[in-house]
């Protein structure tokens, strides 16, 4: 699957997103290495720490469905990029080589990729 298409799948979770007090929708799709797509959207919380970004949210499904081998995610938001904060940066170390390639975009023709390794070069990781 190329970047564009895995953009436009997450481009349509920005309608399911959650996001009364800070107004800023995210989406992503997870790509794994077998080809299959897993979506996520953000889901806030009036108790802030309950909050879930958009990332986590489609590791959480995979992960929970059995996947294990991740190829690229792409993140994005109504209000320009959005970048993994540094729970889901770690969070995705857990579980992905230092070459799984994130990517964020403001639109569809303006697609960045980083390696894992580039997001976070000394995440801790057993």
């Amino acid at each position: 699957m190329d970047n564009k298409e895995l953009y436009d799948i997450a481009i349509k979770m920005l309608e399911f997103s959650y996001a009364p007090f800070s107004k800023f929708r995210v989406g992503a799709a997870l790509l794994t290495k077998e080809g299959k797509v897993y979506t996520g959207c953000n889901v806030e919380n009036s108790s802030y720490g309950g909050t879930i970004c958009a990332e986590r949210t489609a590791f959480v499904k995979a992960i929970s469905c059995g996947e294990r081998d991740f190829e690229k995610i792409i993140i994005v938001s109504s209000g320009g990029e959005a970048w993994p904060c540094g729970i889901c940066r770690q969070f995705m170390k857990e579980f992905c080589e230092d070459d799984f390639v994130i990517m964020t975009a403001k639109d569809r023709d303006s697609i960045r990729s980083y390696t894992m390794d580039e997001m976070l070069p000394e995440g801790f990781k057993l």
